[in-house]
Parts: C-alpha cells; sequence; structure tokens
C-alpha cells in the first residue's frame, strides 16, 4: 500500500511540475523538437546529411546533458531519485562494417596485349569492360577472375601472363569531405586567410580564361552557381549503376568556377571545366569510384587539353591508377589532389601521394592544420579546407570541411598561373608555389603542412 501512494504522489506531483513549468506550454521549443518541428539552421537545400547544422539559440536557459535533462534550467525530471534505476546493462553497438576497398571478383589491367588478353581468357578470366585510352596508345581491360580463384591469386596469375601491363585490384576511390563545421561569416573567412582577391581585381597578367579538369561525384548543372554555363558535365559510369549523389561534386565545382553573381562565387568565375563523374552511389551515402573508371576519367581530360585536374578524392596506391597518372604528368598536365581526412597517423592516400601530383592538406581560419588530415612526406601545399562557403546540391550553400575542399585552392593557383604563362613548365610551377608559400610548420618542408599555406597574394604579382 506504501509504493501505490507513493507511486501516485509522484505522478500527482509530476504533472503539477509539467504544468507550472512550462513543458506543455503552447510554443514551447522542446515540444516543438519532439514533435519535429524545429527549424533547418544551415543556409542551404539541408540535404548533405550528418554533420553540423549550424548553431543558433533556442530561447532556453541552460543546456542538456544525455540522461541527466537540463542544466542550469528547469529539470525535466524532478523526482528521479524516487524512480528505481535500469538494472538491466545496454548491449553495445556493434561497429558498422568497414566499407570494401575494392570490387569483388575483378581485376583490371592498362597495357595487356591481345596475345596475353587471350591467354587469360582461356585460363577463366572473363572479360567485363574494355576501353580504349587514346591519350596512352593502349586500352583499359576490366576482367571477371575465374571461379574458385581468390583476387590475390587472380592478381598474381594476371601478372605472370602480362608483366609489363600494369594489373591490379579494382580499387574503390572515395571523396574526401567530413562533417561540416559551423561558419562564422558568410564565406567563412577562407579565401581571406590565403589573400585570394576578388575576381575584378586580379592584375591584367593573370588572366581567367583556363580550361580546368574535375574527377568527382555528380554535379547540379541547374545549380544557380553555374548560371555561366560555364561547366561541361561527361558522365562515364555505367547507366545501370546508381548516380553518385549531387553534394560533394557540386559543392567543389562551384569552389572553383561559380558564377560572380551568386552567393558562391568561384575562385575563378571566369573558368572552363570539364567535370567527368566517374562515381556511383554503393551503399547508403556511399559514392565510390573504381580505379578503372579514374584511369579513363585522366585519359578523357587529357585528351580535352586540360592544363590542371582536380582530384578530390582517396584511396589505396593501385598499380592501374599509378600509371595513368604517370601518362598524365608526361603531358606537361598538373594534377592536385586531397591529402586524405583519415587522421594524422594513417597511411598516405592516392593519387595524392604519387610523385607527380601535388598533395594539398587543409587548414583552418586560424592556420591550424585540420584535424583529420593526413600527414606525411608526400604533403606539399596546405590550403584552407575547414568551413568553407560554397553551394550545397540542390540551392543555396553551406560550409564544407575536408581536404577536397583544401584542393580547389591550389588547382585555382595552378590554372590562374598557367593561363598567364602557358609555357611554364610543371617543374618550374612547382618552384613558384613553393617560393611563395607561408611556411607554417618547421623550417622547409614538413609533413603536417608541406612547404606551406598557399599565398594567393603572389601568384600573379611576380614572373620570376
Amino acid at each position: 500500500m506504501l509504493t501505490t501512494c507513493k507511486l501516485a504522489l509522484i505522478a500527482s506531483l509530476a504533472a503539477i511540475a509539467l504544468v507550472s513549468g512550462g513543458i506543455v506550454a503552447p510554443g514551447n521549443m522542446l515540444l516543438r523538437e519532439t514533435l519535429g518541428a524545429g527549424v533547418a539552421l544551415a543556409d542551404d537545400d539541408d540535404d548533405d546529411g550528418g554533420g553540423n547544422r549550424g548553431s543558433g539559440s533556442s530561447g532556453r536557459s541552460g543546456s542538456y546533458g544525455a540522461g541527466a535533462g537540463w542544466s542550469g534550467g528547469k529539470s525535466l525530471f524532478p523526482f528521479r531519485g524516487f524512480l528505481p534505476r535500469r538494472s538491466t546493462p545496454r548491449r553495445p553497438r556493434a561497429a558498422a562494417p568497414a566499407p570494401p576497398t575494392r570490387a569483388p571478383e575483378e581485376i583490371v589491367g592498362l597495357g595487356i596485349s591481345p596475345s596475353e588478353l587471350g591467354q587469360l581468357a582461356a585460363a577463366g578470366f572473363e572479360v567485363l569492360e574494355r576501353d580504349p585510352m587514346a591519350t596512352f596508345g593502349t586500352e583499359v581491360i576490366k576482367l571477371r577472375i575465374p571461379p574458385g580463384v581468390t583476387l590475390e591469386s587472380a592478381r598474381q596469375q594476371a601478372r605472370s601472363v602480362a608483366p609489363q601491363a600494369a594489373v591490379d585490384f579494382n580499387h574503390y576511390f572515395r571523396p574526401e569531405q567530413h562533417p561540416d563545421a559551423p561558419c562564422v561569416t558568410s564565406d567563412c573567412l577562407a579565401r581571406e586567410v590565403i589573400g585570394w582577391p576578388e575576381a575584378q581585381s586580379w592584375p591584367g597578367t593573370c588572366p581567367a580564361g583556363v580550361r580546368i579538369g574535375l574527377v568527382d561525384t555528380a554535379i547540379n548543372p541547374d545549380h544557380i552557381a553555374f548560371e555561366a554555363r560555364n561547366i561541361e558535365i561527361v558522365r562515364l559510369a555505367s547507366d545501370a549503376l546508381p548516380e553518385s549523389g549531387k553534394q560533394h561534386g557540386t559543392a567543389v565545382a562551384a569552389l572553383l568556377v561559380g558564377s560572380a553573381t551568386s552567393r558562391t562565387p568561384g575562385l575563378i568565375p571566369g573558368g572552363k571545366l570539364i567535370a567527368v563523374d566517374a562515381f556511383h552511389r554503393a551503399g547508403r551515402q556511399d559514392d565510390v569510384s573504381a580505379a578503372f573508371d579514374l584511369a579513363r576519367a585522366l585519359d578523357l581530360l587529357a585528351g580535352r587539353q586540360v592544363k590542371v585536374i582536380n582530384l578530390s578524392l582517396a584511396g589505396p596506391p593501385n598499380l592501374l591508377l599509378e600509371q595513368a597518372v604517370k601518362e598524365v604528368g608526361e603531358r606537361g598536365i598538373i594534377m592536385v589532389a586531397a591529402a586524405g581526412n583519415d587522421g594524422p597517423r594513417a597511411k598516405p592516400v592516392y593519387p595524392g601521394a604519387y610523385e607527380n601530383v601535388i598533395a594539398v592538406t587543409a587548414t583552418d581560419r586560424q592556420k591550424r592544420p585540420y584535424r583529420r588530415a593526413g600527414r606525411g612526406e608526400h604533403i606539399d601545399f596546405a590550403a584552407p579546407g575547414v568551413a568553407v562557403w560554397t553551394a550545397a546540391s540542390v540551392r543555396g550553400a553551406r560550409p564544407k570541411t575536408g581536404t577536397s575542399f583544401a584542393a580547389p585552392f591550389v588547382t585555382a593557383a595552378v590554372a590562374m598561373m598557367m593561363a598567364s604563362e602557358p609555357d611554364l613548365a610543371p617543374e618550374r610551377l612547382r618552384d613558384r608555389l613553393t617560393g611563395h608559400a607561408e611556411d607554417l610548420g618547421d623550417p622547409g618542408k614538413d609533413p603536417v603542412f608541406g612547404w606551406g599555406l598557399l599565398n594567393a597574394r603572389a601568384i600573379c604579382d611576380t614572373k620570376t
């Protein structure tokens, strides 16, 4: 009887507290949030999934601590001490499975001769896809491995048949983006940190008419950032595969060549962009591009006479991609890639870690290294990459974070320099970027900042 009376008393007092405390009063923010009537705070189409959505005030005092109600305001559970505590321990959440790193049952090769391909076919390999690489004078081939053979064994067998070819797994590569960080000002100060001028203030010796290549996810061509229609999109992935999300590709493309009259003006508003969509949706919010498609994308862009290619993506080392990168580099085309977001102790990611690719890490507006950026001797330069203001996938804009959004700053700088001096050799261009970079870490080149932070003020001012 005593227990029943106590519970009745608790229920009565709790009801009084709910009413007198204003918890169920009309317009109460807690009730609105519980019912899903909250307001999106980010200035965009709110479609990117996860991450910070901005910051704002709810009109309530105090802060919420998980399992503890409001601290510094009215408690939601003033009589919690009377209630029995949970005695059954919570089950730990199962760790999400790691995303796949390569296509199952597939290997790829560049430079396999017809006779070698015949031997592989006789051994049970099946040609899934083949594409001539006009720029490289050969073809890239995707093979299904024989039944009952492991991937490793199949790769070794193909390499023994075609020792001069670049044969490897069909590795997956992903965009280098992380959850958004909140913005402080409308453009997050990214450009001011490195002294990037407005388009109208560029010196006359630094024209904007340059052709830039981009390999990325799908892009929304109807975004107002592309009202100048200076972007061409080529999709490489098979129509049978789901289209990749437009968040990453749209953001990177707008950061490079977004219209000067839009809310997300690009670094080179007058630039011409050829964007290759080499990705597809492999799982929930998991956009991937296989090495086979990346090699084809590089060949396509090389054939379109681009001067510089932005690669805001990363993955494991791959012999096919390495050979394609080498072929493109030998044609004087500069490739700029993200340094990766797997953390300071992670292994180098590719293509950024290849010798003839410029690897770019990210910094925040205080010129501090992005906490998740990769490090290593392969890092070449640093550029803003935390809370960079650019286009969202459908409309509007939002801040973006990751080395994916640092790479376009260096890509744009290279494009401006090559437009100013079309005959500038890649080695000389690197030397000029190095000589003007702001040294932030240990003197000289270091594994955190490379040669230092990009200095946009000196891009076109000096020809030395």
